[in-house]
């Protein structure tokens, strides 16, 4: 009898062993369960811990509440200013109704990939280029609104997401690159021609100090002096006078002037005689021209006539005068 009741004890032990063992559930702190009895959604959430469901009967599922990591898959897109790009991203999310991301979808991980990634080309779509590449804190926050929006009824929020390359075709790194080397050419030229004209402001104000006071440009002079002998080399520096200078190069000016002042015309009576001379000679040359046509010519005036008298031998006669050219 006693060992009877001691095997009924015994097997009511074991069976209450192996139901314990079958309803017995440990749900982690970064973990909630949700049951379903039947098919049938019961009761809220369990927390943390040790639980117990009917077994055969009740099923538990364990959702983790814990920030999921998931990178979007590259997207190749062209931007509103007609660039083709590859952008890839990443989204971190994390449940927040267990019940819901069981119930209301599928498999919420899928679903929240798909929408990152539809959400991406969307994106690529509605900016430029320079967006993608400056601004993405905006389009940050626009892509995990896209995304957020249908994960709300998931059971999902999304936490955070960041676009983390944008690929460009070679060409377009090219051109930016020309682009950019241009546009810091362009800045050095003008930070250097705004430096020259700094500098020429300054010599002026110290060419016209140096001019009030003669005996700065000297002092100056003996500063240039001692910074060339200060460096070891082979420079040789000889001071020249600048009042030197400017004497020598009036003393060559001096007679250039009076060169010029020699090769001036004459006083205005000289000229009006020589004027009357040339036009008595034009006058006796056209005299001279008889005619038609000016063949036939009397003899020149300006021709010289041998004077036959003095050719001619001494007797005692006097000598027959020469004829002129009037007889």
């Amino acid at each position: 009898m006693v060992e009877e009741l001691l095997a009924a004890a015994a097997v009511t032990g074991a069976a209450g062993l192996t139901y314990l063992a079958a309803a017995a559930r440990v749900v982690k702190q970064y973990e909630r369960g949700v049951v379903f009895r039947l098919g049938r959604l019961r009761g809220e959430e369990r927390k943390p811990g040790f639980t117990v469901i009917v077994p055969f009967v009740d099923r538990l599922h364990k959702v983790n509440l814990q920030i999921v990591t998931m990178p979007v898959p590259a997207q190749e897109g062209i931007t509103r200013d007609n660039v083709t790009v590859r952008v890839d991203a990443v989204v971190y999310f994390k449940v927040v109704d267990a019940a819901a991301a069981l119930v209301n979808v599928e498999d919420y991980r899928f679903a929240v990939s798909q929408m990152a990634q539809t959400s991406l080309r969307s994106i690529i779509g509605k900016s430029d280029l320079d967006d993608l590449l400056s601004n993405r804190e905006k389009l940050n926050q626009g892509l995990e609104l896209m995304i957020d929006s249908p994960a709300v009824g998931w059971g999902v929020q999304i936490d955070r997401v960041e676009i983390k390359d944008v690929s460009l075709p070679d060409t377009m790194k090219r051109s930016m690159a020309r682009q950019a080397e241009a546009d810091r050419e362009r800045r050095a030229r003008v930070i250097n021609a705004d430096a020259e004209l700094q500098a020429s402001k300054k010599l002026a104000e110290a060419a016209q100090q140096m001019a009030d006071t003669p005996s700065a440009l000297q002092l100056r002079l003996l500063q240039t002096i001692v910074a060339v002998a200060a460096e070891k080399n082979s420079t040789l520096v000889l001071p020249f006078p600048v009042e030197l200078l400017r004497f020598l190069e009036r003393a060559a000016q001096q007679p250039v002037q009076q060169e010029r002042a020699l090769e001036k015309p004459g006083s205005p009576s000289d000229r009006h005689r020589t004027g009357d001379a040339d036009k008595d000679g034009v006058a006796g040359r056209e005299s001279g021209r008889v005619g038609d046509g000016g063949r036939d010519r009397a003899p020149d005036t300006d021709r010289t006539v041998p004077d036959f008298g003095r050719l001619a031998p001494d007797t005692g006669r006097k000598p027959t005068p020469a004829p002129t050219p009037d007889t």
